[in-house]
């Protein structure tokens, strides 16, 4: 097997590609049981991307480019203006400014963008945790790994790589539906009156906030589920590590905002966990069903368009029944989409009081990293929603459980929070 000084020069010589290094290192990496930087040495920033994935934006280029026959095409397809010309007219991604979309490694017909990965540092975290190890597993998790591996397969093959336990977020998605159908409650009293949903799509948020801020007053102050699961988790016990697994590459910009960078420590794509799973030689499909059933029909339909808003809707109307203005909800999926849907709003073009935007096709099911294709995604989604032995967050008594757990005596505790499920949307981006 290939030292890591052997894998440098290879790479320096351009023998090997960034992701046969990835792989490789990866597997060296589980095989010892830790990863030393002294290892390593950067190799155009794609070494020191490997076991500082925090100093480096969602995506990264792969090789720089000389010359486009496209244009400039992931330039031009950056609505955050995140890809800049430098003084040698070669183009480089603003950490600062990139959320992780992934639209720009779409509109590169050369594949000469990647995603920035964090295993190396997660793992390796895991292995010398003080305190428990949690992966955290977004909606959209189920059939990425197989048809054949369900819930309880997946939260023991995580145990086998040393994690103390899975979480589902869908749970905490159940938590944040109660509390933006009361925000709803408290906010649209009026015809006219509409509220913006704050809580899933990280694109979505960034979209408000860098480029139509004018409509954040519209925007209640809540936490993404995945922050909330992890400020659960850290509450409880205060040295615990945070992984977070999803499709999604602006989950890993979220988890640094400085206002919320205490809930997640790591987060992984999906397409990242199968790596680790591949390369520790483990098979979920394999082992022994750990199943356990702790979230609502509401809270695992979050992962595909339309959900959260559903969800909203159903939860506004058991809360309060005898309400005279409904949830009247319109969503939009991709980023094309959710800026016409702006449009439509600022124009004063729809009816609609409750908007749902998700910055991918499809939803957190189209994510530049899911594994399933959206339409398959969604399917799976919808079978676990209607699987779900609870169908909403009042019926579900894991959502009361923890929220007891949390402190939290009555409903309307969940709103005035100003900590755990809260964020302040002024902190610097």
């Amino acid at each position: 097997m290939k030292t890591f000084e052997e894998l440098y020069k290879d790479v320096l010589s351009r023998k090997i590609s960034l992701e046969e290094l990835y792989r490789t290192m990866l597997k060296q990496a589980v095989e010892r049981g830790s990863v030393q930087a002294d290892d390593l040495e950067a190799s155009a920033g794609h070494l020191d991307c490997l076991l500082h994935p925090k100093n480096y934006a969602p995506v990264i280029p792969s090789v720089e480019c000389e010359e486009c026959a496209y244009e400039r095409a992931c330039q031009r397809s950056c609505i955050f203006d995140a890809i800049e010309e430098g003084e040698d007219g070669k183009l480089r991604i603003n950490p600062s400014l990139c959320t992780g979309c992934g639209v720009c490694m779409d509109a590169c017909k050369e594949e000469k963008l990647t995603a920035s990965k964090d295993v190396l540092p997660a793992m390796k975290a895991v292995r010398e945790a003080k305190g428990p190890a949690y992966m955290m597993v977004a909606p959209a998790f189920l059939g990425q790994f197989d048809e054949a591996v369900t819930p309880g397969k997946l939260r023991s093959a995580f145990k086998a790589l040393g994690f103390t336990g899975m979480v589902e977020v869908a749970l905490f998605a159940d938590i944040l539906t109660l509390k933006e159908a009361l925000e709803f409650d408290s906010h649209v009293k009026e015809k006219g009156d509409y509220q913006l949903t704050s809580c899933c799509c990280p694109v979505w948020i960034s979209m408000i906030r860098n480029i139509y801020h004018e409509l954040m007053p519209h925007v209640p102050g809540a936490v993404s589920p995945m922050v909330a699961c992890g400020r659960m988790i850290k509450r409880m016990y205060p040295d615990a590590v945070t992984v977070f697994a999803g499709p999604c590459l602006a989950k890993k910009k979220e988890a640094r905002e400085p206002d919320i960078a205490d809930a997640v420590d790591y987060v992984l794509t999906f397409q990242e966990v199968k790596d680790i799973f591949e390369a520790a030689d483990i098979h979920p499909e394999e082992l022994e069903d750990d199943q356990k059933e702790h979230a609502s029909k509401a809270g695992r339909l979050y992962a595909r368009t339309g959900g959260g808003s559903q969800a909203v809707s159903e939860m506004v109307e058991q809360l309060r029944p005898d309400r005279s203005i409904a949830v009247h909800a319109e969503q939009a999926n991709g980023t094309k989409e959710c800026m016409a849907m702006i449009k439509r709003i600022q124009n004063k073009e729809t009816d609609a009081n409750f908007f749902e935007g998700m910055g991918c096709i499809g939803g957190c099911v189209g994510g530049p990293k899911a594994i399933l294709h959206k339409e398959e995604g969604t399917k799976f989604v919808d079978e676990y929603g209607q699987e779900a032995p609870f169908k909403t967050p009042l019926e579900n008594p894991y959502v009361r459980k923890v929220l007891k757990e949390l402190g939290f005596e009555t409903v309307e505790d969940l709103v005035t929070d100003d900590s755990l499920l809260t964020r302040d949307f002024s902190a610097a981006r």
